[in-house]
């Protein structure tokens, strides 16, 4: 069994690339190790403000810190052929060993439809990223054997090549899901998984299915990695943390899905009609740390190994420093 590490989540969507570069390392600095930075084209409200190109700026944080780094996560079918995912991994890989992991997911309206390409219901956009996952394992495995590869299937060909800058070791390949159905195919199919907090038996029920598809493959699933982002708004009061969490991150609170919704600004209209109690079983808000902690704790309970935490608000330093001494130090596997 994996031992706990508890990283820092670093939202491109709200500050600009170098002041998340700069959090990341003072994250590091204050006891989190590794960070995980989101794959967006766009924010999710126009109030956070900003999006950077995830690859540049994991890049430069292979740099300035010393953990691991991963995109979490990039959709590797809409934006990107799959080959172009691959190549940028396995790059990262090559230039910090055994640092980079490769975290997927079946994409959002926000950013992919900007290249203006037909939108698919879920189960479509759910097999594209399981094709896009073939075509990149594929690359991995044979660039690492010296050899060309090719691919033609139901949505994706790929003429006979290889990548010529490989790590020794291919990068992680990592899902990001909440639903059973493709918990099970990642089991089968990568080599690990990713979600968000969500009630504890939902969470679960997505182990159990991961599980399932991992045995069926001759997999042990005690040995694949599990990685949690969780969302939440501390701050020095109940009220301030209530505020950050209306105000930077309303999509929080939204109990619906939002993959169909392509604008920032559709988000910010629907974003008038979140509450307070929208939050609940979805991030908490708190200006105890000690109630951080042991909600935290319930999900390193359940079995995780890698947890990402982002605090909602502004007041990252604050939170970090808070965090990096009352909270992680009593974090345990």
């Amino acid at each position: 069994m994996a031992s706990l590490t508890v990283g820092y989540a670093a939202m491109l969507e709200q500050f600009h690339p170098t002041e998340a570069i700069a959090l990341s390392e003072y994250a590091e600095q204050n006891g989190f190790s590794g960070v995980m930075a989101a794959d967006h084209f766009q924010p999710w409200v126009p109030q956070q403000g900003q999006s950077a190109f995830v690859w540049n700026v994991l890049a430069a944080l292979g740099e300035r810190t010393k953990g691991d780094i991963g995109p979490g996560v990039t959709a590797p079918h809409f934006r990107w052929h799959p080959a172009m995912v691959a190549q940028a991994s396995a790059t990262l890989a090559a230039m910090y060993p055994g640092r980079h992991w490769l975290g997927l997911g079946s994409g959002e309206a926000l950013n992919e439809h900007i290249v203006g390409g037909y939108w698919p219901e879920a189960p479509e956009r759910i097999n594209r990223m399981f094709e896009a996952i073939e075509i990149i394992t594929k690359l991995f495995t044979a660039s690492l054997a010296g050899k060309d590869v090719k691919h033609s299937g139901q949505f994706f060909k790929l003429e006979s090549t290889r990548l010529w800058t490989m790590p020794e070791v291919a990068p992680e390949i990592l899902v990001a899901t909440a639903g059973p159905v493709t918990a099970k195919r990642a089991g089968k199919t990568v080599d690990g998984l990713i979600t968000v907090g969500a009630p504890l038996e939902k969470i679960e029920g997505l182990f159990a299915k991961f599980d399932e598809g991992a045995r069926e493959a001759g997999k042990d699933p005690s040995s694949m990695p599990r990685v949690l982002q969780l969302h939440m708004s501390w701050a020095p009061t109940y009220e301030e943390a209530l505020t950050n969490a209306l105000v930077e991150w309303p999509n929080g609170g939204m109990k619906f899905p939002k993959g169909d919704i392509r604008s920032p600004f559709e988000l910010e209209q629907m974003a008038k009609l979140v509450r307070a109690e929208d939050f609940e079983g979805r991030m908490i808000i708190s200006a105890d740390p000690d109630e951080h902690r042991a909600y935290i704790q319930r999900f390193c309970d359940l079995g995780f190994d890698r947890v990402y935490l982002h605090n909602v608000g502004r007041n990252q330093r604050e939170w970090i420093e808070v965090f990096g001494r009352d909270v992680l130090p009593k974090l345990h596997r």
